[in-house]
């Protein structure tokens, strides 16, 4: 940024989520904790005869209560189904009065890599067996991925910045990430940002699968998401949503918010190394995280805790470990670095948002979340990496990390808010 950027500060002073470890913010945090792992064998679609046959689906889930009515819910794809929920918690959780707020400087950047998947799927059936005229007139509005955006916004009658982020599994931190700096520009006020994705179906789980991408521990789901281990074969799809609020600070402390963090630095970066595989020495996200470090007016050696974007697959998370050691030099192995993908599996355009929130939580209670299924490291992965059960640690500064398909690189630096 040059000498004419900003000095509002953005704060995050909301949290909203749903996940398969739970529906809300504390649930998914208290089962993180406790080592707990949301996959299983999938049981939304017969899953016989699939190479991968587990996910990290969520359960026992209705999201009524976040939509104007029923009717609503059915007019929708279930990833906004997602996104708009966590925007609701995330609005409920900071108790934000928008009636009390000027809505036009209000804004929405809830974004996903894939949108209505589920909705291509079930309308294409409908196309070749019924024909053309059989085809849903809500068909476009439930599949296009900027729904959970617009229609967030509608409900709240939100009129500030509104977009989609769409850059695979990089898209919440690129939502974050843009929001703060929407917030910095002093476009908005208010944001709510991050993602949302819903492609466990035939169609989703078929077209990984077919990449190699996915553990097929179908065996053992529990221990299938193996981040940084040497036996990980892959990653297991997950699905959700996580939203956060941003406020610039003087907003929020003229109406009494509970803050979180401070959001002080973001990185937007790409690899253009190969359509799907990182750059192996971790070049494009260092560079991501020194741009970050550089907006926030931070060394690295102030950096105390990493959520890595680590997947489980076999090439991502040494090329990760290189680009930490790349970044931060003798101070890598002072970090804790650990992930959460193991627990709530890889929630792809969703991923960065509940990792910011997993990261939030972290900082406010002091703690730095496990990786779990961490039995045998990966010697070329050869960091702190926090197995099995959470620390206390002072954690000053957090780094989360998302990496997509495409060379997209995204990361958050967030800070221990100080008057």
């Amino acid at each position: 940024m040059g000498s004419n950027w900003s000095d509002r500060r953005v704060v995050v002073t909301g949290l909203g989520c749903v996940s398969s470890l739970g529906h809300d913010p504390e649930s998914v945090w208290k089962n993180i904790l406790a080592g707990q792992c949301g996959i299983a064998r999938v049981a939304n679609f017969d899953i016989t005869g699939y190479d991968c046959q587990i996910a990290a689906e969520v359960r026992d889930f209705d999201p009524v209560a976040a939509f104007p009515s029923a009717k609503e819910v059915r007019r929708t794809d279930r990833f906004t189904h997602f996104g708009v929920y966590a925007g609701w918690g995330a609005l409920k959780d900071s108790g934000l009065d928008l009636a009390a707020t000027d809505l036009d400087n209000v804004g929405v950047f809830i974004g996903s890599g894939i949108g209505g998947l589920q909705t291509t799927e079930e309308q294409h059936k409908i196309l070749l067996s019924k024909g053309p005229g059989r085809v849903s007139p809500f068909m476009i509005p439930m599949l296009i991925l900027n729904m959970a955006s617009g229609l967030f916004a509608l409900y709240h009658r939100l009129r500030g910045p509104n977009l989609a982020t769409c850059s695979a599994c990089a898209t919440s931190n690129h939502a974050i990430g843009e929001a703060w700096a929407t917030i910095k520009r002093g476009d908005a006020s208010v944001m709510f940002a991050g993602g949302t994705e819903a492609t466990i179906v035939p169609l989703g789980m078929s077209g990984f699968a077919a990449m190699r991408a996915m553990s097929t521990r179908n065996d053992d789901p529990k221990h299938s998401s193996r981040p940084f281990d040497r036996d990980r074969d892959g990653f297991v799809m997950g699905e959700g949503g996580a939203v956060l609020v941003l406020e610039e600070l003087g907003h929020a402390l003229k109406r009494g918010a509970r803050i979180y963090c401070e959001i002080v630095g973001y990185g937007n970066t790409c690899d253009a190394n190969h359509m799907t595989a990182p750059d192996p020495e971790g070049s494009g996200a260092a560079r991501a995280i020194h741009m970050g470090l550089r907006h926030a007016g931070m060394r690295p050696e102030q950096i105390d805790y990493v959520n890595a974007h680590a997947t489980s697959t076999p090439v991502g998370d040494v090329c990760e470990t290189n680009a930490i050691k790349r970044v931060f030099g003798d101070h890598a192995r002072a970090l804790a670095v650990s992930s959460t993908k193991g627990a709530t599996g890889h929630m792809l355009g969703a991923a960065g948002g509940i990792e910011s929130v997993i990261c939030c939580k972290a900082m406010q209670a002091q703690v730095v979340p496990p990786t779990i299924n961490l039995e045998n490291p990966d010697p070329a992965c050869d960091l702190d990496l926090v197995p099995h059960v959470p620390r206390e640690r002072r954690i000053d500064a957090f780094l989360n990390n998302s990496f997509g398909f495409g060379g997209h690189n995204s990361i958050i630096i967030g800070r221990r808010f100080v008057g």
